[in-house]
């Protein structure tokens, strides 16, 4: 989502190639993320570049205007927090516990994550 959000206030076109994530993995994307073997990959000039706060990144140098982070250093660098905040915590560690989970999910499991976006809403 990060990655459409950019591409959408930056104006740009793009072509998106939705991917089932718990089955088989397209040759485009073995080939795209040798490394992870995991989305967002983003095709800029035909090279692959991966992880979403780095497409953002490529995004927002090559297409200058509108500016996407905030323009002083200490905004972009709480921007970057929050980020890898929303990545590591809530959605690799909240969410895998959750969906590893077979069956009925465990009560503490989602107790961390509701915490988690109590958290995000807090601060926003």
């Amino acid at each position: 989502m990060r990655v459409k959000i950019a591409l959408n206030e930056k104006g740009l076109q793009y072509e998106a190639r939705p991917k089932d994530l718990f089955g088989g993995k397209s040759e485009l994307l073995l080939n795209s993320n040798p490394i992870y073997k995991k989305v967002p990959v983003f095709l800029h000039d035909g090279k692959p570049l991966c992880e979403s706060t780095i497409i953002v990144s490529c995004i927002d140098e090559t297409r200058s205007s509108p500016p996407l982070p905030p323009p002083c250093s200490y905004g972009r660098a709480q921007a970057l927090f929050w980020a890898y905040y929303i990545d590591k915590k809530a959605v690799f560690d909240a969410c895998g516990n959750i969906w590893r989970c077979k069956g009925e999910v465990p009560l503490e499991a989602k107790n961390e994550f509701i915490e988690i976006l109590k958290q995000l809403e807090a601060y926003y």
